[in-house]
């Protein structure tokens, strides 16, 4: 192995291109790690692979015939049965049933027992799938609100990755008035137009305050820069005051 570049190495292929560009050979090599006198970790995977009749046979058969093929050992041959029982495993995962949020109450309610008493910013993603489903909530930054601070590549980042189909911007006020300001508003409306770039919807902007929210949605400072999509048509509006609670008061102090 040492004799390949170190670019074509299995391990830096992985790091560079990614898992899925790797054959079975190489990925098994990563996972034996070394090879023998005369036999590369690559040499030996491959070898491996046609003795064994590929994946399939390396799945059935038992540690003991593994270790006892030339090279591999008791040693590299937990190591691969690990790595089926791990692929096993995951193939028999139960589906998980993932919050659903459908307005802007839902998402504040979710978030205000966390947020509600933070003493600076926080800027946070919710990502979620086609059916309004959470799929995580992501912290893009702590500090003063500014553009500097929420960059669409940082906002972006993870729903990409993530493969998410639309997602909610969320942050506090430590004041704990959630009234919007001049430049919450600037930042939502260029966070709205680079998911439209990018074929993701900003579904809303709820910001935070002591048991209170407001939703720039609800309160019609969300500038549409196209026609909305079938997910973004189906976040609620509710139409309510500039200012709610999460248990439904519409009145401005809704102490706690």
């Amino acid at each position: 192995m040492k004799q390949m570049p170190l670019q074509e190495r299995p391990r830096e292929r992985l790091l560079r291109a990614g898992p899925e560009a790797l054959s079975s050979a190489e990925l098994v090599s990563i996972i034996l790690s070394t090879g023998v006198r005369g036999e590369t970790a690559l040499s030996l995977a491959g070898t491996v692979l046609r003795v064994f009749g590929g994946l399939r046979g390396i799945a059935a058969a038992s540690t003991r015939d593994l270790a006892g093929h030339k090279g591999i050992g008791l040693a590299k041959a937990v190591r691969l049965k690990a790595a089926v029982e791990l692929g096993r495993r995951i193939m028999t995962l139960e589906p998980e049933e993932l919050l659903q949020v459908n307005g802007p109450r839902d998402v504040a309610g979710l978030l205000m027992g966390e947020m509600r008493y933070l003493d600076r910013e926080h800027f946070k993603v919710v990502l979620l799938n086609a059916k309004h489903r959470v799929m995580d909530v992501v912290t893009v930054s702590v500090g003063c609100l500014d553009s500097s601070l929420v960059h669409p590549r940082e906002v972006f980042k993870e729903c990409l990755r993530r493969n998410s189909a639309c997602i909610i911007l969320v942050h506090n006020h430590p004041s704990g008035d959630p009234t919007p300001s001049a430049e919450d508003i600037a930042i939502t409306r260029r966070l709205t137009s680079s998911g439209l770039i990018l074929g993701i919807d900003v579904l809303d902007h709820i910001i935070v305050g002591d048991n209170r929210y407001s939703s720039l949605k609800e309160l019609g400072l969300m500038a549409s820069v196209s026609a909305p999509s079938a997910g973004a048509a189906s976040w609620h509006e509710a139409g309510a005051a500039p200012v709610a609670c999460v248990a439904g008061r519409e009145n401005a102090s809704c102490d706690s």
